[in-house]
Order: structure tokens, then C-alpha cells, then sequence
């Protein structure tokens, strides 16, 4: 049996461990890589190419949608799944318009997971509907970066303090000095007029950012 080469392309190390598990009990199914931002994707694949790649949206670096583009253009024959919590009609045109095959919300089953991989390897594309929401929480971000004059390396750091990681994991992340880091996070803290660190992460969860 020849298996279908799988990358898995996400930010969120449990969603990615949890659909890497689902996958290896398939034999039909082989993971031979994994991605946390659209950058070190694009990088895996100057090394392999594989047959499917399960991506999010919004991801740090580069973004799913702009490495679903960039993919399509130099590797044209690599299929494309978006796995998104974002149910909104307006970025599941942008993923057809970026030659993405098929595109499903991460709550989905395992079996329509699986069913969307079938369909999408043999050549057809798969685009279940999806009662769209009224929020546009793709474009909230950059409303809010706006509101608060926050740069998207902020914004980076933001979403990483969110998922609890401390200065030193945020810098090892993005590759930066923990002066770098800690200097983001002063200016975060005085763009947001807020005094400490536990105000910040209350700012965080009450903006759900």
C-alpha cells in the first residue's frame, strides 16, 4: 500500500500532537513532518515533498493562506487541506483563491477529516458548508493592532503569552534575545496602558486575543 505523505502545518503544539496521534492510526496515512509557522513549512519543503499538507490560518511568520499561495505557485501538484477554527465565508473564498483543496473546521470529526483527505486525493475539491459567522475574527486582529498602534511582532508575542509561555520561550520561538523579548513586552504594556504582568494577561483573556 503506498501511504499519502502528510505535513501538518500549525501553531498549537496540542492540536497538532492530538491530529498527528488521529493520523498514525490510519495505515494508509504516513506524518513525515511538522510545521509551527508557514515559514518553516515553506523550508521543509525545499527538503521533502509530500503528498498533503493540513494547515491553519492563522499561524506566526506567515500565514496559512500566504503559504498555501506561495506552495501552489512552486508546487503545484501538493494538495491543500485548511484546518481553521475560523468559519467565516470570506476566508473560505480566499483559500479557494489560493488554490487550497479543501478546506474544514477543526472541531469537524475524524471521519469527515478523513473523507476530506479521500476526496481532496483524488483530485476533488472539498468545501462543506459552513453557516458563517456574523464576526469577522480574522480581520479583528488587524483592527485591534490598529487600535493600539501594536506592531504584528507584538502581536506575535501577544498570542504566545496567551498559551502561558514565559520570556525565554517566546524568545527561543521567534528566534530573538530575551532583552529583545522583554523589551517588546514593556512597550505591549505601555501601548495598552497597563502596569503589570498579571494586568496584561487579564487585558489578553478579556480582549480574547
Amino acid at each position: 500500500m503506498t501511504k499519502i505523505k502528510v505535513i501538518i502545518a500549525d501553531d498549537h503544539n496540542l492540536f497538532i500532537n492530538g491530529l498527528n496521534l488521529l493520523l498514525k492510526e490510519e495505515p494508509w496515512i504516513e506524518v513525515i513532518d511538522i510545521a509551527n509557522d508557514g515559514k518553516e513549512l515553506l523550508t521543509i519543503l525545499t527538503k521533502t515533498i509530500p503528498d498533503l499538507i493540513l494547515l491553519d490560518i492563522n499561524m506566526p511568520v506567515l500565514n496559512g493562506l500566504d503559504a498555501a499561495k506561495y506552495i501552489k505557485q512552486t508546487h503545484s501538484s501538493v494538495k491543500l487541506i485548511i484546518l481553521s477554527t475560523y468559519n467565516e465565508d470570506h476566508l473560505v473564498d480566499k483559500a479557494k483563491q489560493a488554490g487550497v483543496n479543501g478546506y474544514l473546521l477543526k472541531n469537524s470529526s475524524k471521519e469527515d477529516l478523513l473523507q476530506t483527505i479521500r476526496l481532496v486525493m483524488n483530485n476533488q475539491s472539498a468545501f462543506p458548508y459552513l453557516e458563517p459567522k456574523k464576526e469577522n475574527t480574522f480581520d479583528k486582529e488587524d483592527g485591534f493592532l490598529k487600535q493600539f498602534n501594536l506592531t504584528k511582532r507584538e502581536m506575535e508575542i501577544i498570542q504566545l503569552l496567551k498559551k502561558g509561555q514565559t520570556n525565554q520561550q517566546v524568545a527561543d520561538q521567534l528566534f530573538l534575545s530575551i532583552y529583545t523579548v522583554e523589551t517588546h513586552r514593556k512597550n505591549i504594556m505601555q501601548k495598552l496602558g497597563l502596569k503589570t504582568p498579571s494586568a496584561l494577561v487579564k487585558f489578553i483573556i478579556e480582549k480574547n486575543l
